[in-house]
């Protein structure tokens, strides 16, 4: 495909300051039962081609899912005209020197291809898993899902870039949902489809699958008899599946550039943080280490390039509490005169990238999960999320999880159900009091982050080791 977008390239007339053409192609396949019973048995296949042309020191967009050189000629003419009609309303004057060339490729680690596996295959697991959640009469609901997506894309630009990529990527759920009388509860694999990870099937069969499968079934059954989540102001424990969703809400959009300069505000929102913040905001403790790291082999959203060709390497955004950089590409740091990194991206081949966040990570630190808890007097322990609500500028927020643990004397007693926790962004990270060690890091993933007009939903990923909160206000179901 390099060679064939090359010489489309080389074929479009037109005086422009510079012309990049991005292809892609991406196979989707959606598995999915409940109550052992099929419900989606799919595939999809979508290719085409968005092309960007930079002139009078603006930028415009067209997209063809047609790859002759006719058709890309007639994109590269819509997206010509475009950065003509902005250069009247110009913010910024660009330059070719936001789209560097590149030249490189990537691929997704994978041992267990994602063809490996018949329909038939994929639904007799995913019925089976179905079967082994409902460990009673009170599990009212089973479900399983298993998504496979390949995706490939090539990179071409008049100032030499060539750059190919290829993903192979999985997402998987499996959940219960228990009742008795009044009283409803739900148990997941760690949230909605947040085993989402770059490699193929040996990702979803651990040896350890069925052991998980059965656990999730028993916890959603455990829920219905468990004490509701007392309300007060104590420590809290977050395993790393509720942090997934606290970094991801309450760092990395608020962190996000196009944000920070009011391009989001109409319909993602905006943010709290403010550009002289960088270099300077004490976001949180000493404790915390947030990086943008699209290195981790495995982890959902790793690559090499971004979708306008910029390298991307592993960079703190914030660095022992103090705010670095935030996520932005090189279009916005030239903007904002601030520090980003590769995070240029786009869902399919017919949206223009935008600044999205890609792997943000917690790193570790040095306590052992004991270590965690040994000291606690009175605290709540929690896993996956259930429900979040954060207000536009990412500041205020409440979050609520589907199970958790109370914690007296430095050890769990009980089950909780229903169990919350609120604060403000900085207030909750400068209480981040204790950090675990890499025996307590997971990393997880989501495919649905949204954003951008018209919408794009794009896959992320995040890691955390389990971590301490000191005086957070904790509250149950009926607060």
């Amino acid at each position: 495909m390099i060679a064939e977008l090359s010489k489309a390239l080389a074929a479009i007339d037109l005086p422009a300051d510079w012309i990049g053409l991005r292809g892609l192609r991406e196979t989707v396949k959606v598995r999915s039962v409940r109550d052992q019973v099929p419900q989606r048995n799919g595939k999809s296949t979508s290719q085409g081609v968005m092309v960007e042309v930079m002139a009078n020191g603006q930028i415009g967009y067209g997209a063809t899912n047609r790859l002759d050189p006719a058709s890309i000629q007639q994109a590269a003419e819509i997206a010509y005209q475009q950065a003509l009609a902005a250069s009247r309303w110009s913010l910024y004057t660009f330059t070719p020197a936001v789209r560097p060339p590149v030249v490189g490729q990537y691929a997704s680690p994978i041992v267990q291809p994602l063809n490996a596996l018949s329909s038939q295959e994929i639904n007799e697991l995913l019925t089976r898993i179905c079967q082994t959640l409902k460990v009673s009469d009170q599990i009212i609901q089973t479900t399983a899902t298993a998504i496979s997506n390949e995706t490939e894309s090539w990179f071409v630009s008049s100032n030499g870039s060539e750059v190919y990529q290829k993903f192979a990527l999985i997402e998987t759920h499996y959940g219960a949902t228990a009742q008795e009388g009044a009283i409803v509860q739900q148990r997941s694999n760690n949230g909605y489809l947040a085993h989402s990870y770059q490699g193929g099937w040996e990702l979803f069969l651990s040896p350890d699958l069925w052991q998980q499968v059965q656990r999730t079934g028993e916890q959603a059954l455990e829920l219905l008899s468990a004490t509701e989540c007392p309300d007060g102001v104590m420590t809290l424990v977050l395993a790393p599946d509720q942090m997934m969703l606290q970094i991801h809400e309450s760092v990395g959009h608020p962190l996000e550039l196009d944000r920070i300069l009011g391009d989001e505000r109409n319909y993602a929102g905006g943010s709290f943080v403010k550009p002289t913040d960088f270099g300077e905001l004490s976001y949180g403790s000493d404790l915390m280490n947030i990086t943008f790291n699209p290195a981790v082999p495995g982890e959902f959203a790793s690559y090499n390039f971004d979708d306008i060709g910029a390298p991307a390497r592993k960079e703190f955004l914030i660095q022992s509490g103090r705010l670095l950089r935030g996520l932005g590409s090189l279009e916005s740091q030239a903007r904002l005169d601030k520090p980003g990194v590769a995070c240029a991206r786009a869902s399919s081949w017919n949206r223009p990238p935008i600044d999205r966040m890609a792997n943000l990570n917690l790193e570790p630190g040095t306590d052992s999960f004991n270590d965690l808890i040994r000291n606690i007097e009175q605290g709540v322990y929690m896993e996956a999320n259930r429900s979040w609500s954060i207000d536009d500028q990412r500041y205020k927020f409440q979050f609520g999880c589907e199970y958790a643990k109370l914690i007296e004397n430095g050890r769990f007693t009980r089950t909780l159900r229903n169990p919350n926790y609120r604060a403000t962004t900085p207030e909750f990270w400068h209480k981040l009091a204790r950090v675990g060690n890499e025996s307590t890091w997971e990393m997880y993933g989501t495919p649905y982050c949204g954003k951008g007009e018209p919408n794009q939903a794009i896959r992320v990923g995040h890691g955390s080791p389990t971590c301490v909160f000191t005086d957070i206000e904790v509250f149950g179901g009926g607060a």
